[in-house]
């Protein structure tokens, strides 16, 4: 993110200016440090005479005209990224000529060069405000305009930007103003429909393509060169066409920007984009080793999602920041319905919802940083660190809730109803909520105050009574709050109760309620025979933390978890057990035997990965240290049984060696890892790929049995752009105290492209050799402060979250981000450093449990 615009300063530019077009000329043929960037921009003011600013940051400014006369240039303010612009008049036409910088951080236009063939590639990456780093523009959301963009380029590359491009001139070989001669291609593209600046967008480069149509909608799918025999674009079709046919059914709004192009770019740094035709990915969706079910499926999700936002963030757009948890919410909802009624994920797309989505939200919602869903956004930088679990994951529960309360087909004529009054405008949450009112018939007030104005995660529990024959005399669901957050909300839940039979565990009987306050009587249960498992929030409805009684707990200890009939209850109670060991109210031994006892049956992969992960984090972190030899070895010995009789080929023994690799410490198990290596005792079935290789090689490297001689000799066989950041991960994660010092200058000299210095920091912070970290906890408290003001808000996220000493699970670590936060960091680095703090409080709660 570029600059920090308040929302004070963005509603009077707002109430001043509306923004007809961007015109926008860059030349990427001048070099590999900078590009020239001559922006035309026209707007009216609503105030002649009056002054305003433009966004441009990191520019050497040239010439700005405005209205025919000539500014001074050195008006610029390079540190704040703007403009000014005096004396205003009613109609108004900007020429800003500067040259703008190639980034590698991932934000604005970054530049990657690849290992493979040494061709470049450019994406930009806008969200949620670095428009301003490409060209110059009012860089907010409620300020619209159409955006026609012209690019001169080397001549075998392709370019991609929101429309498709309307004419291609092959140039002679010339010299530019710096010397370079290349033979070019100019490219112009017609002007857009009216856009917020953050979703437009260029890619370039001499990219892969594969065509199609669906519809009327020409597609695309784009990866770099080096990747294209790995590009499985048919699947990414599949899903795509899927997606049109759905979205177009339950919106009642054809898609909207022409043409439907998704680019696989390098060092992208989340996920996706959603940019108005132009949808950006993150380059490992491009498989180019073989992944389980559970990848493919997070991809199709991912593919889902930024579908849904070319209606519900590009056709709509929230006018400030406060919304974007609507923006992303709805997305994400929308992206889990659609999977599951229009893909062959089908029901289990919600299993994967309420494991891995909701389980970031629970985490999320209870850190002291917590806010509500609705949150206060004053400026740029609180926005940054909002892209949480609360503003995806909880807001997408919530909105789960929502459609229980007014109900599916109400939810839906809601929307449309929305899409039609406010389309290519800007809209604020209230103009959802009304519609929905009018179409549901139900005030929506007091749900919103409750559910998105509050802050943390209800916890519900049985509570019930049991007659001699064995009979519930009552029965009530126990809400609790804390006392910091007592909120108490109005739930719809189901209550499922289960039964073992012929090995299985079966619902017997279903009941949906309202639970209101702190006990809610359930009176329809009065009677019923006490079953094996009370499931409290049964098919997930609502958003909550669940416990189970005592003898709901045996069953699901004694094996009870691996006899469910159906997905979605087994994967709620792994869920509950997961909460139970980070809440403290089961001991990670127990948690972990749970897992040994337990995940050899599971089927649904997306759980099962889940599952382990946890399970390794478990003993990591919340084992008693006396105990954790003991833990890792359970989970490695369960896990080399597991391998040993998985289906040759199948996603379980992917999966069962994939999370047996981090766990492995014994001599036995590194010869089998070495076996693998070596090809002496492959299991069958089982495809050793290059990223498989690179997880085998890792844990060799991190338990001492490779060194940097390896490390080399592996990325010999791999000099890919993943094979460049598998090898940075594993040198930094050599158990000698050289290698760590090593790795900390690399990350803290700041000059590593966003991917490697990622792997990097993850290979410094390994867990197999916490105490060579010692010294690292007052060096980063040290390094922090500098590293936040001077380095990009991306790069000072990754090193401040990524270094904090998390595994230095003592008192001492708490006293040392106490001691910071004492000296008033930025806000947005406050909150990170709380984070850290009570992650490694709630793991010393965890250890005394487990030691108990």
């Amino acid at each position: 993110m570029a600059g920090n615009l308040t929302r004070d300063e963005a509603r009077e530019r707002a109430r001043l200016l509306k923004v007809e077009s961007y015109t926008v000329a860059l030349d990427l043929t001048e070099g590999d440090e900078r590009f020239e960037s001559i922006t035309i921009v026209r707007f009216t003011s609503a105030q002649p005479g009056a002054s305003t600013f433009i966004d441009l940051h990191g520019a050497h400014v040239r010439q700005v005209t405005l209205n025919g006369r000539d500014l001074d240039a050195a008006a610029y303010d390079a540190d704040k990224g703007r403009f000014p612009l005096p004396d205003l008049a009613e109609s108004n036409e900007l020429r800003i000529d500067a040259d703008c910088r190639f980034m590698r951080t991932g934000e604005g236009l970054h530049r990657f060069v690849d290992p493979v063939d040494q061709k470049v590639y450019l994406h930009s990456q806008f969200e949620t405000a670095d428009a301003h780093r490409m060209y110059a523009c009012f860089d907010q959301p409620d300020l619209k305009a159409t955006f026609q963009l012209t690019v001169l380029a080397p001549a075998d590359w392709e370019i991609v930007s929101n429309a498709a491009a309307s004419e291609v001139e092959e140039l002679p070989a010339q010299g530019g103003r710096h010397g370079a001669v290349q033979a070019s291609k100019r490219w112009t593209f017609p002007a857009t429909p009216v856009m917020s600046t953050y979703i437009t967008a260029l890619v370039a480069g001499p990219f892969h393509k594969v065509t199609s149509e669906h519809d009327g909608i020409p597609l695309g799918v784009y990866c770099r060169a080096s990747l294209a025999e790995h590009l499985d674009a048919d699947n990414i079709f599949e899903v795509t066409r899927q997606g049109f046919d759905f979205f177009h059914q339950v919106f009642g709004v054809r898609y909207p920007f022409g043409k439907y192009d998704q680019l696989f770019v390098p060092e992208f740094n989340a996920g996706a984009m959603e940019n108005a035709g132009c949808v950006t990915f993150l380059e490992d969706y491009v498989f180019r080793s073989r992944v389980t079910d559970a990848v493919v499926e997070r991809r199709a999700e991912t593919i889902l999602h930024e579908m849904a936002h070319m209606w519900f963030g590009d056709l709509v757009t929230m006018r400030w920041w406060d919304d974007l948890w609507l923006n992303e919410s709805f997305a994400t909802y929308m992206s889990v319905l659609a999977q599951a009624e229009a893909t062959r994920w089908g029901k289990g797309a919600w299993t994967t919802f309420a494991n891995v989505e909701k389980s970031w939200a629970y985490r999320q919602d209870q850190l002291p940083s917590t806010h509500p869903i609705s949150a206060d956004i004053p400026d740029m930088q609180a926005v940054e660190v909002n892209f949480d679990g609360i503003t995806y994951a909880k807001g997408a529960s919530v909105l789960k809730q929502l459609v229980a309360y007014v109900g599916l087909d109400n939810f839906l004529a809601g929307v449309r109803d929305y899409f039609a009054e406010h389309a290519w405008g800007n809209t604020e949450l209230k103009d959802l909520l009304t519609a929905l009112e009018r179409k549901s018939g139900r005030d929506l007030s007091s749900w919103s105050k409750e559910w998105l104005e509050t802050s943390w995660v209800n916890t519900l529990r049985p509570s019930f009574t049991v007659s001699a024959d064995g009979r519930f005399e009552s029965f009530d669901v126990l809400q609790e709050a804390p006392a910091e957050h007592p909120t108490l909300r109005s739930h719809r839940v189901a209550i499922g109760l289960y039964s073992l039979a012929d090995g299985e565990l079966r619902r017997t009987k279903r009941v949906e309620l309202d639970v209101v306050g702190a006990r809610t009587p359930v009176a329809e249960l009065v009677g019923e025979e006490q079953p094996d498992l009370v499931l409290v929030n049964d098919d997930d409805l609502t958003y909550a933390k669940i416990r189970v009684d005592d003898r709901s707990l045996r069953t699901l200890i004694g094996g009870g978890i691996a006899a469910f009939a159906e997905s979605l209850p087994r994967a709620l109670c792994w869920s509950a057990a997961w909460d139970m060991t980070r809440d403290g109210e089961m001991a990670t031994r127990d948690y972990v035997k749970l897992v040994v006892s337990g995940v050899g049956t599971l089927r649904d992969i997306t759980v099962l990965q889940s599952v382990l992960r946890q399970a390794r984090q478990a003993v990591q972190q919340y084992a008693d240290p006396a105990w954790q030899a003991e833990g890792l070895a359970l989970l490695a010995a369960e896990l080399r049984s597991l391998l040993a009789v998985a289906e040759p080929g199948s996603d379980q023994q992917l999966a069962y060696l994939q999370a047996f690799a981090p766990v492995a410490t014994s001599g036995a198990d590194l010869d089998l890892i070495q076996g693998i290596l070596d090809g002496s005792s492959v299991p069958e079935g089982l495809a050793v790929d290059a990223d498989l290789r690179w997880v085998l090689v890792h844990a060799m490297v991190s338990s001492g049995r490779y060194g940097e001689a390896d490390i080399e000799a592996e990325l010999q066989r791999d000099p890919t752009a993943t094979g460049e950041r598998s090898a940075a991960l594993c040198r930094a994660s050599l158990p000698t105290a050289e290698s760590k010092a090593a790795a900390w200058e690399a990350i803290v000299g700041g000059q590593l492209a966003n991917h490697i210095a990622r792997a990097t920091i993850t290979g410094f912070a390994d867990p197999r050799h916490v105490e060579l970290l010692v010294p690292y906890r007052e060096k980063y408290f040290a390094e922090i402060g500098r590293i936040y003001q001077e380095w990009t808000f991306d790069q000072a996220q990754t090193f401040a979250v990524g270094c904090f000493p998390t595994l230095l699970i003592e008192e001492a670590t708490v006293e040392a981000a106490q001691d910071f936060l004492e000296t008033a960091p930025p806000q947005a680095l406050r909150r990170m450093i709380l984070e850290g703090a009570d992650g490694v409080s709630r793991a010393l709660r965890n250890r005394a449990k487990d030691a108990s």
